[in-house]
């Protein structure tokens, strides 16, 4: 009976909520030991132009296994999210595999668009959390060079007869449009933000706050005269467009001029990128028992819903959502990461 006492006790929602709760430290906590990612590498034209998505995985594995000083055996679970990758069950199953991962350990493919990797980290947490495993690893992949088409399939009649349905299959360029129109950003706004972007990265890049985030990382080359693959080791981000001002992105002639208000440009929209990144799980129990070292606390998530039209907006809505779950205010974060 003491026994079921205690599991009923560790699967149920805390009641105690606050800044104090979230410092608090229990054997039941489920902490970060690793957190590793490659160069985030322009599509196309980047580092990582010709290397394919399972080869990205594999190499993330092999990181990952010499990098979190444990016994890649241990690992209870893989979780990759991932939106593209056409057979990403298959890529993934694979990659871990080749890269020296036991074949008893399981692994499964996700996708929730944008945030696919964070939902990643959720459900090897859950899992942990719900005491089905004690150890788990996270992924997020993308590789838009060799999958670019993210593209709605052909939609029934019901749904293109329905609003918002219909609206799914719109391309992000109209919804970052929406946005800007619904929200009234100006043109200036955009492009004040995005340079303040580039110059934060570039003073990050060359105080080398990456390194130690990023590891190097071995891509291939197709040479088109030889018709072989040689690689290369890549070893930081080439997306960060250094000496970039609000005025030279305010040149940039609009991406969507068929869609109002038309302030969306190559110079203030998200840059679509290869690469990869993983995050060691466990509870804290198991870290102090095999002594790696705790990067973090994992405490919980939030998602919700948006219209579709205006997808962009959705952590408007999250964040607040998990604000309250952990009973804190904004004003009691130090940063908040939101994507661009």
């Amino acid at each position: 009976m003491e026994r079921v006492k205690q599991l009923v006790s560790h699967l149920s929602p805390g009641t105690s909520k606050g800044v104090a709760a979230l410092e608090r430290k229990s054997p039941d906590d489920v902490v970060i030991t690793m957190a590793i990612r490659s160069p985030l590498c322009k599509a196309k034209r980047g580092g990582f132009k010709d290397t394919r998505s399972d080869e990205l995985l594999t190499e993330m594995f092999k990181q990952s296994i010499a990098r979190s000083t444990i016994d890649p055996g241990t690992i209870g679970d893989i979780t990759v999210g991932t939106v593209l990758a056409p057979g990403s069950a298959y890529e993934a199953r694979a990659a871990a595999l080749t890269a020296g991962i036991p074949e008893h350990v399981p692994i499964q493919t996700l996708n929730r668009f944008c945030s696919s990797g964070l939902m990643a980290v959720t459900d090897i947490a859950n899992k942990i959390r719900a005491g089905q495993i004690q150890i788990g690893l996270a992924v997020g992949l993308e590789s838009m060079s060799q999958h670019p088409d993210s593209g709605s399939p052909p939609q029934s009649e019901e749904i293109k007869a329905h609003p918002a349905g219909r609206d799914c299959a719109m391309p992000m360029g109209w919804t970052s449009e929406n946005l800007a129109g619904d929200f009234n950003v100006s043109r200036a706004d955009m492009d004040e933000l995005a340079a303040k972007s580039f110059q934060r990265a570039e003073a990050a890049q060359k105080a080398g706050r990456f390194t130690n985030e990023i590891v190097p990382f071995t891509a291939f080359v197709n040479d088109p005269e030889s018709g072989r693959r040689t690689t290369k080791v890549i070893t930081q981000d080439d997306g960060i467009r250094y000496g970039t001002t609000k005025e030279a992105l305010g040149r940039i002639r609009a991406a969507f001029p068929q869609w109002g208000p038309a302030h969306t440009t190559g110079g203030n929209a998200s840059q679509i990128s290869d690469g990869v990144a993983a995050v060691m799980l466990m509870s804290r129990r198991k870290a102090e028992e095999l002594g790696v070292k705790i990067l973090a606390k994992y405490v919980t998530t939030a998602v919700t819903g948006v219209a579709p039209r205006v997808m962009g907006i959705g952590p408007r809505y999250a964040i607040p959502l998990v604000l309250d779950m952990v009973g804190i205010s904004k004003e009691d974060v130090d940063m908040f990461e939101v994507p661009r």
